[in-house]
C-alpha cells in the first residue's frame, strides 16, 4: 500500500529528542532481530519504552519509520581533511562501506528500496532524508579539491548542481552494488581501485 505523507504534527508539547533517538534505535534493533516482514510498530513501541500512538504522531507508517532510522546511520558519515582529493574520496568511500556492512542497515535499506519500487512517496521519502542529504559530502570534497588547485571551479550552480548530481550517483552506486549486491567486501584495496577509476578515467585504468 503507498504510503501515506507524514502527517503535520500538532501544537501542544514538543517532541522528545530522547524518544526519537530510542525509537530510531529499537527500529534498528528491530530489523535486524526480526526482519522486514515481521517488524511492526507495537513492537517498536514496547522495544523504545513509549506508547503505539507516540510513533503514529511522528511517523505515518512503518515505511516512513524504517527510512529515518536508516537516515541517520549515513549522517554519520563525514569527510575530514586528510590533504589530497584522492584521500578524501578513499575515506568516504570505507566509510560508507562500513556503515552497509551493519546488519541493521543491509535489511533496512534493501527491503525499503524494495518497496519504493511501488510506492512513489517513499522514493521521495528516501531521496530528500537520505541522498539529498549526503550530497553535502560531495558539495564540500569538491570545493576543498577546487581551493587546493586539483579541479576547476564550476562555472555556475547549476553545472555545480548537475556535477554533485553524477559524482553521488557514480559513487553510492558503485559502493551500494559491491557491498549488498555482489557481497564482495569494500575494502582498502577496493577502495583505492575504485577512486583512480573516478578521478583518472578509464584511461588511467
Amino acid at each position: 500500500m503507498p504510503s501515506r505523507p507524514p502527517a503535520s504534527r500538532p501544537s501542544g508539547r514538543p517532541r522528545s529528542a530522547a524518544a526519537d533517538t530510542a525509537i530510531l534505535e529499537a527500529t534498528r534493533a528491530a530489523l535486524v532481530d526480526l526482519g522486514w516482514s515481521r517488524l511492526t510498530l507495537g513492537d517498536v513501541a514496547t522495544r523504545a519504552g513509549v506508547a503505539k500512538t507516540t510513533l503514529y504522531r511522528r511517523w505515518a507508517g512503518k515505511n516512513e519509520l524504517v527510512v529515518d532510522a536508516v537516515a541517520v546511520l549515513f549522517d554519520e558519515l563525514e569527510l575530514p581533511d586528510r590533504g589530497s582529493l584522492a584521500a578524501d574520496v578513499e575515506g568516504v568511500v570505507r566509510q560508507f562501506a562500513a556503515i552497509l556492512d551493519r546488519p541493521e542497515t543491509k535489511t533496512a535499506l534493501m527491503a525499503v528500496v524494495a518497496e519504493a519500487t511501488r510506492d512513489a512517496p517513499l522514493r521521495e521519502r528516501i531521496r530528500t532524508s537520505i541522498v539529498e542529504r549526503q550530497k553535502r559530502l560531495v558539495v564540500e570534497g569538491r570545493a576543498r579539491a577546487a581551493a587546493r588547485g586539483e579541479l576547476p571551479d564550476e562555472p555556475d550552480a547549476g553545472a555545480a548542481g548537475r556535477a554533485a548530481d553524477l559524482i553521488f550517483d557514480v559513487v553510492a552506486g558503485a559502493v551500494v552494488h559491491r557491498t549488498l549486491v555482489s557481497g564482495q567486501p569494500a575494502d582498502a584495496e577496493w577502495a583505492r581501485a575504485f577512486t583512480r577509476l573516478l578521478l583518472d578515467g578509464l584511461a588511467g585504468v
